[in-house]
C-alpha cells in the first residue's frame, strides 16, 4: 500500500498514467476529511492532493477565485473575509461527522462532494458556484473546462458534472469558483413551537412572505438543548430558526416586521450568536454527535418535510430539518441493509432521495450510499468516457463505478 502525495500536476499525471497502464486502482482524496463519505474504495494506493495547495489568483472586483485543489477551505474563507466576501453556498465543515477535527477539508474536496449548507435553496449548490477546473482523467491526460472559457469544446458544463462525482471521474488539480459579497449583518428569529408540524408550518408560510429569509431550520427540543448558544438552549423546547441577512437597517426592519406577524413569543439572535447557530446547523455534528448511529441526509420537497420526519425519525432520536423542510438530517441506530431499504422506501411517495452520510464500513459496502439519480447505462457511459479502466476511486459512489 502506497500513500502518494504529489506536489505538482505533472506528478499527478505520472502517477495516474502508471496506474492506468497497470490497471491498478487508485483512491483519490484531498485533505482526507471526507474519507468516511461514500462506499469503501477498492484500492490499495492513495493519491493525496493536499500537496497541491495555495491560492493561484483572487480577483475580488471580478468575484472570482482560483486555487489549487488541495488548498484548505479555511485558507480560502480567511482570504475572502479580508475582502468582505464569501462562498455563498456555505460549505460544510465535515470533519466532525467522521470523528476528526471539524475542518472543512480542501476546496477540491468540497466541490467533488458538492457539499452545501443552509443557504443552498437561496444561493444555489456548490456546483452552481463552480466555474472551472484543471484535472487529470483516468488515462493520465490533463484537461481543462470552464473558468475564463465561456464554453468548453464539448459543449457540456463539465464543472457541474464533476461536482458531486467524488473523484470517480478525474483528479482535479486546480479549481475556479465564483465568490460573492458577504452580508454586512445577520440576525436570527427564534420561534418556540409545540412540535414539528407547527414548526414546519412556520417554515413554509414565512418563506413565502417578503422577508428575504436566507436560512430556515427546525430543531427538535433535544437538539436545541445541545446548542452552544445560550438563548437557543433557554427556549426549553423545539424551535424554528429563521435567518435574515443584508444591510444593517434592512435586516433590523425585516426582523421587526417578521416578528410582528407572529402571534406568539419569539427571540432574536444578533451577529455572533446568529453566526454560531448557523455554523452548528451547517456542520450538523455539534447537534447530532452520536458517531455510533447511521446518519442519513434526506433531500425532499419542502412540503413533505414533516411527513418524512414522522416516518423516519426514531422516537427520542436525533434529527433536524433545514432548507425550509427540504433537507433532513436523521440519525438511525439500525445499521442494516433492511433499515437502509426502509429509509429509501419511505421516500418513494414524496420523490425525495437519501444519502448515507455516516455508517459502518460493512454497511457501506452492502448498500448504495448515494441514490442513483441517472439511468445506470448513462452513468456507465460517463464513467467510461473519463476513466475507461475504472481506476479512480472505484466503487466510491456505486458498486459498478
Amino acid at each position: 500500500m502506497a500513500f502518494l502525495e504529489p506536489s505538482t500536476p505533472a506528478d499527478v499525471v505520472d502517477i495516474v498514467r502508471a496506474h492506468a497502464a497497470d490497471r491498478r486502482p487508485l483512491a483519490v482524496q484531498g485533505q482526507g476529511t471526507k474519507a468516511g463519505l461514500g462506499r469503501p474504495v477498492a484500492a490499495q494506493d492513495t493519491l493525496s492532493l493536499r500537496g497541491l495547495s495555495g491560492i493561484v489568483s483572487y480577483q475580488p472586483e471580478e468575484l472570482v477565485l482560483t486555487a489549487k485543489c488541495g488548498t484548505p477551505l479555511r485558507e480560502i474563507t480567511e482570504a475572502l473575509a479580508e475582502k468582505r466576501q464569501h462562498l455563498a453556498f456555505e460549505p460544510i465543515a465535515s470533519g466532525g461527522l467522521f470523528g476528526q477535527t471539524n475542518e472543512g477539508g480542501s476546496i477540491g474536496g468540497v466541490l467533488a462532494a458538492n457539499l452545501s449548507g443552509p443557504r443552498r435553496p437561496m444561493a444555489g449548490a456548490a456546483r452552481d458556484h463552480f466555474l472551472g477546473f484543471t484535472a487529470i482523467n483516468g488515462l493520465g491526460e490533463e484537461f481543462k473546462a470552464g473558468g475564463k472559457v465561456v464554453k468548453n469544446v464539448t459543449g457540456y458544463d463539465l464543472p457541474k458534472l464533476l461536482a458531486g462525482s467524488m473523484g470517480t471521474l478525474a483528479a482535479m488539480t486546480e479549481v475556479t469558483v465564483k465568490v460573492l459579497p458577504a452580508p454586512e449583518k445577520q440576525r436570527t428569529v427564534l420561534i418556540p413551537v409545540a412540535d414539528v408540524a407547527a414548526g414546519h408550518r412556520h417554515l413554509i408560510a414565512l418563506l413565502q412572505e417578503t422577508f428575504e429569509i436566507d436560512g430556515a431550520a427546525y430543531l427538535p427540543a433535544r437538539i436545541a438543548a445541545r446548542s452552544g448558544i445560550d438563548m437557543v438552549r433557554n427556549i426549553g423546547g423545539a424551535l424554528t430558526a429563521l435567518r435574515l441577512t443584508g444591510a444593517p437597517v434592512s435586516v433590523a426592519d425585516r426582523c421587526a416586521a417578521l416578528r410582528a406577524t407572529l402571534k406568539g413569543a419569539s427571540e432574536e439572535l444578533h451577529s455572533m450568536r446568529s453566526r454560531d447557530l448557523w455554523a452548528e446547523i451547517r456542520d450538523v455534528a455539534p447537534l447530532l454527535p452520536d458517531a455510533g448511529a447511521c446518519l442519513w441526509r434526506v433531500s425532499a420537497p419542502p412540503s413533505a418535510g414533516a411527513r418524512i420526519a414522522a416516518a423516519l425519525a426514531v422516537p427520542d432520536g436525533d434529527w433536524l430539518m433545514d432548507w425550509g423542510g427540504g433537507l433532513l438530517w436523521i440519525a438511525r441506530p439500525g445499521a442494516t441493509v433492511e433499515d437502509a431499504m426502509h429509509v429509501r422506501a419511505a421516500l418513494a411517495e414524496s420523490g425525495g432521495h437519501a444519502t448515507l452520510v455516516r455508517g459502518p464500513e460493512a454497511l457501506r459496502r452492502e448498500v448504495d450510499v448515494f441514490a442513483r439519480e441517472a439511468p445506470p447505462a448513462l452513468l456507465r457511459r460517463v464513467k467510461e468516457a473519463f476513466d475507461p479502466h475504472g481506476i479512480l476511486n472505484p466503487g466510491r459512489m456505486y458498486r459498478d463505478w
